[in-house]
């Protein structure tokens, strides 16, 4: 049961952190427009990461996907990666823990730019944008 709220915990603090960078969208636009792009990001390994939950994400009984948890047991955190994927199990958002401990948010290129398809390169976000 612990586990369990960790997860949600996480899941919570994950979602926050997602839907809080929706404005990022009028910042890509601008800095399409200027022909200044987003360089891709590479995501971390997951080689020394153990999977430790999955959980189905809900909203008023509609499914929006699912987020996978890893831990590493290196450190300290209940949970040091999180994926989150849509209900077609295209993955859309990572976060993970840096190796200086920073927090870091990735989504794909696609939902910033609301493209059609998503493309699997990631965008780093950064404290302070907006998407």
């Amino acid at each position: 049961m612990k586990s369990k709220s960790k997860t949600l915990m996480l899941l919570g603090t994950f979602l926050a952190q997602f839907y809080a960078v929706a404005p990022l969208h009028a910042e890509i636009s601008a800095r399409n427009s200027t022909q200044e792009s987003y360089r891709s990001v590479s995501l971390p390994q997951k080689d020394r990461l153990a999977l430790v939950s999955v959980v189905q994400v809900t909203v008023g009984g509609v499914i929006l996907g699912g987020l996978a948890a890893y831990d590493d047991a290196a450190t300290q955190r209940p949970a040091d990666y999180l994926e989150f994927y849509n209900t077609s199990g295209d993955l859309l958002a990572i976060t993970w823990f840096d190796k200086f401990g920073i927090e870091r948010l990735a989504v794909d290129r696609a939902l910033a730019e609301h493209a059609d398809r998503l493309e699997g390169i990631f965008v780093l976000v950064e404290s302070g944008d907006s998407i």
